[in-house]
């Protein structure tokens, strides 16, 4: 041969051929080993017993916060979680103010006592009218408040009273025109019956003068309280059936006053309603009406109503 090589001899060349497989059968097991202990090709498993336990539709659950999750529907009612409720007074404070009280009788000493009004000083509270059978005018006020409180807190107002007939009497006037000052009401009505001569008929509303001295600033409410006052009587009149008194206030319907506690310390929209004559045997045949009185209550809640939602 050229370069003066020889072939291996036999015996060398099988030597060498079992001396290279020695080597390789152990590396080539030591690969396979290895190779099943990492589940095989990626090609196995393709049912997915070989792939990661979380679902492909759900999204890794972030830690725990320890509240509740937020909803994430409707409520039944069809609004979600802090929306308006939809009722037409709702946010809106009315005070009701039922005139007199039905226990001031046991207590003329103390009712009688002095209150400063701003422009002078009168009686703490007086016992009220009655009919000529003896129903009370505190009687009447206090039905009729509570009447007017169901229809509107029914709207969403939050209603409160200067008094429920759970106090020993009173309250006085500057006390009554206070409560609704701190309740910083949207609207205050006080619900009186008046105690006229026989024979005069009808209601009227009561709207405050614009005073100023000593305690008493009304400049600020009489605009307000003479737009409440017109949509009580409008409310009233329809509600009612009833015509505004002749006898007072030129037969508008609507009396100015200056001498009133009850207004003169008023901050917030106030206005007094004499429902009717309860020394008239007509007016005071309806003043001692349920049915009527309930018509009464849901002409004052109109009116406050409608005086709420301008």
């Amino acid at each position: 041969m050229s370069n003066g090589s020889f072939p291996p001899e036999p015996g060398r060349r099988g030597g060498t051929l079992a001396i290279v497989l020695a080597a390789l059968i152990p590396a080539c097991f030591a690969g396979w080993l290895i190779w099943s202990s990492l589940g095989g090709s990626k090609d196995d498993g393709a049912d997915g017993a070989g792939a990661p336990t979380t679902s492909s539709t759900s999204s890794p659950s972030p830690p725990s916060s320890g509240a509740p999750a937020a909803p994430s529907s409707p409520t039944p009612s069809g609004k979600q979680s802090g929306e308006p409720s939809g009722k037409p007074l709702e946010g809106k404070v009315v005070v009701i103010d039922p005139g007199h009280n039905p226990n001031n009788r046991d207590h003329t000493s103390q009712i009688a006592r002095l209150v400063d009004i701003g422009t002078e000083e009168k009686e703490c509270d007086t016992t009220g009218t009655a009919t000529n059978s003896g129903y009370a005018e505190a009687s009447f006020t206090l039905d009729v408040a509570r009447r007017a409180r169901t229809l509107l807190e029914a709207r969403g107002a939050a209603v409160r009273f200067t008094q429920d007939g759970d106090r020993p009497y009173g309250p006085c006037v500057d006390e009554r025109a206070e409560i609704g000052n701190k309740a910083h009401a949207d609207a205050v009505v006080s619900v009186h019956a008046d105690g006229a001569a026989a024979g005069e008929r009808g209601f009227h509303v009561i709207l405050p003068k614009s005073v100023r001295g000593g305690g008493a600033d009304t400049s600020a409410i009489t605009a307000p309280s003479r737009r409440l006052g017109e949509r009580l009587l409008s409310r009233f009149a329809k509600a009612t059936g009833s015509e505004p008194a002749q006898y007072i206030g030129n037969g508008s319907g609507l009396d100015v006053r200056g001498d009133l506690g009850g207004l003169n310390l008023s901050t917030v929209p106030k206005v007094f309603i004499e429902c009717g004559n309860m020394r008239d045997s007509q007016d005071a045949a309806e003043l001692t009406d349920k049915a009527w009185r309930e018509r009464a209550a849901d002409g004052v809640a109109q009116g406050i109503t409608d005086f709420l939602s301008e």
